[in-house]
């Protein structure tokens, strides 16, 4: 060991052993490396700090060790006759053979186990070694943790043994402040959220949404529950995830109220109405769920990481949502109305909103058209045009979060850092500099050496990028940095179009056989399509103009598939109206049986879209700066969704059906 650093001095250690006087003073066969473990140093002061030791090691001339994993048989944790903890290693015939001259050669000197480029134990060699068989002693007063250094020590040794070396490829590494930040607006973003939808249950419910409001809770302690026993990280997607199920799980039980509001209204008894607002609401609501949970399980299987965090996440918020309204809302309401105590499922104010209601959607669906073709129409023009924010889940880089001291301009930045990210044949790799969050705090991006395998690219990326912000902000932090290998974005890319290609089909296949009806499957997958073309033109136009980041990643993805699933679960909840009412009233025309149909469903959808939009809200606004993006995408989808399950699905059944029966066009 030559010398020892703060982990969080080391960046500049590096920055300092690559300046080119540095490196022309090492004798040629010396290389430099960090250990991979930080070890706890008594200072002068009798302060204690984890430093990490950098060690001198001497390498032959075609810098490739004298031996290599290839040669170990075996290592295994182990205790000598003193009881102290050691490694015992065992070598192939060749490997012995020269392991003999180097211990030989080496007497009170350290042999150095590296792996990745990080040294991972040092042993002093006592003696010259025969046979191949040698054993490392490890020091240190804590027998615990001797007995784990020794096992990942001989996990070491062993995974040295296999033919690929170690690369990574794909890494983030998040600083403490970060994540303090963003769990604390997390958590603050789900508690006003969740009060919000309270208040506004109760608020146009009355009674009912106070049943509403205690199933809603119970079904958080389930789905926190749930989620704790399968020991799931907890990730911005995922806490997103939990307050979106929160805006979804009052949609079954809006859709139980709603009718049990209709059935009163036609002059049914309180225990009657509710009777048959469970019945009338349930095939809605399973067809609606089961459309959804259909979207969580392709996030499963193509998903990975924090994707697959929200799909566990969706798919258990799914089944407890349905629990809670089904068997617990109904469980209580049944229990007031048997012990004869008040309950009521409107307010004063929200009894009579959207009763009567005789809008002519389907009168002007060709302006509908109009609308949405425009709309898409100009997204396209701008992929084409301008094209996307690719993050690096799809392009491949790395990207580092940067806070200043002071304020920054995200252009000055980007001109500071042009010339540093250009290789040695005078290209330009590709930089993306945006702000992220505050006026203090930078988003870059970079795909500069990202095509190289060797381990020192990513300390000369740092160490450009360092170079190019020195002396900007009045200081500066780097709290978070990530890198994604080509291989990686490639994957993902190829899981991305499997999914989205996988939901709209099978989402298609299912309300075409749910419905008896392939133009109602076709109407839902137009309605999908024209949603995610959408939210996809939206990205496009304004990714530069946006203060947050609006980068085409996984998560992305996530939304885009989440935005298909609520937007189906609407869309199918009219149609299941829809197919009621075109069995009730055979001798009207599709467009009059669809209007009264859709002006059936106002008060559920607003409910529904409102309280949903309300809780995304909150997050946008009070949620973490690494999510807005996330969370736009999803207002943006939701918004464009409920739209279009109104306007667009049903107009195009409509026009579908134009001509089955003559009867209805008559």
């Amino acid at each position: 060991m030559v010398g020892q650093a703060q982990i969080s001095d080391t960046a500049e250690v590096q920055r300092l052993l690559a300046m080119e006087p540095v490196k022309a003073a090492l004798p040629r066969d010396v290389r430099l490396a960090w250990g991979s473990k930080a070890q706890e140093v008594t200072m002068n002061d009798g302060s204690t700090r984890m430093m990490l030791p950098l060690y001198a090691l001497k390498v032959p001339i075609d810098g490739k060790p004298k031996l290599d994993g290839s040669v170990v048989t075996s290592a295994v944790q182990d205790f000598d006759i003193k009881g102290s903890v050691e490694v015992r290693m065992g070598m192939n015939p060749e490997g012995a053979q020269t392991w003999a001259v180097m211990t030989a050669d080496n007497v009170g000197k350290q042999v150095a186990i590296v792996l990745d480029g990080l040294v991972y134990s040092a042993p002093e060699v006592r003696q010259e070694i025969r046979g191949g068989q040698s054993s490392i002693e490890l020091g240190g007063s804590d027998i615990n943790r001797q007995i784990q250094e020794g096992e990942d020590l001989a996990n070491i040794l062993k995974a040295g043994a296999l033919p690929a070396p170690a690369r990574i490829i794909d890494e983030t590494v998040v600083g403490p402040s970060l994540g303090e930040a963003n769990i604390q607006s997390g958590m603050l973003s789900f508690g006003v959220a969740l009060l919000l939808v309270l208040i506004y249950m109760v608020l146009y419910y009355a009674r009912a949404g106070w049943v509403a409001d205690l199933a809603l809770i119970v079904n958080l302690f389930v789905l926190l529950g749930a989620l704790a026993s399968k020991q799931a990280a907890l990730t911005l997607p995922g806490i997103a995830g939990i307050v979106l199920t929160m805006g979804m799980a009052v949609d079954a039980n809006v859709l139980i109220f709603e009718r049990i509001r209709e059935e009163l209204r036609h002059g049914k008894m309180l225990k009657s109405a509710v009777d048959l607002g469970f019945k009338g609401a349930l095939s809605a609501i399973v067809d609606s769920n089961i459309t959804t949970l259909i979207i969580a399980v392709i996030l499963l299987i193509f998903g990975s990481g924090p994707v697959q965090g929200f799909a566990v996440t969706l798919f258990i918020g799914i089944l407890t949502s349905l629990f809670t309204a089904l068997l617990l809302s109904r469980m209580i309401i049944t229990y007031r109305l048997d012990k004869g105590k008040s309950f009521s499922v409107w307010s004063g104010w929200s009894k009579n909103i959207f009763v009567n209601a005789k809008y002519d959607f389907m009168g002007k669906r060709k302006v509908f058209y109009i609308v949405s073709g425009a709309l898409i129409a100009i997204g396209l023009g701008s992929m084409v045009t301008n094209g996307f924010n690719w993050g690096v889940d799809f392009s491949g880089g790395r990207t580092y979060v940067v806070k200043f001291q002071e304020a920054v301009s995200a252009e000055g930045v980007r001109g500071a850092l042009e010339g540093k990210f250009t290789g040695e044949d005078g290209v330009k790799s590709t930089t993306n500099v945006k702000t992220f969050g505050s006026d203090r705090q930078l988003k870059i991006t970079t795909n500069y050496l990202i095509n190289q395998p060797d381990t020192s690219a990513d300390n000369r990326v740092e160490e450009r990028l360092r170079d190019g912000i020195a002396g900007i902000g009045g200081g500066y932090e780097i709290t978070e940095s990530r890198k994604v290998d080509p291989t990686i974005s490639d994957d993902i890319k190829t899981g991305a179009f499997y999914s989205l290609t996988a939901a709209l089909l099978l989402i298609f296949v299912y309300i075409a056989i749910r419905f008896r009806n392939w133009q109602f499957g076709m109407a839902g997958l137009i309605s999908l399509m024209h949603d995610a073309l959408v939210v996809l033109g939206v990205y496009s136009l304004f990714y530069k103009i946006m203060p947050f980041s609006m980068e085409i990643d996984e998560a992305f993805i996530a939304a885009i598939l989440t935005v298909i699933g609520y937007s189906i679960n609407d869309t199918v909840v009219v149609f299941d109206r829809i197919r009621e009412y075109l069995l009730d009233h055979k001798r009207e025309s599709y467009p009059v049986v669809i209007n009264k149909a859709i002006n059936s469903t106002l008060g559920r959808t607003m409910n529904t879209s409102l309280t949903t939009l309300l809780v995304l809200l909150v997050i946008f606004l009070l949620g973490g700066d690494a999510i807005k993006g996330f969370v736009f995408a999803l207002l943006v989808g939701i918004g464009v969704g409920t739209y279009s399950s109104v306007f667009i699905a049903s107009a195009v059944v409509t026009d579908l059906l134009k001509g089955k029966d003559p009867v209805r066009e008559a």
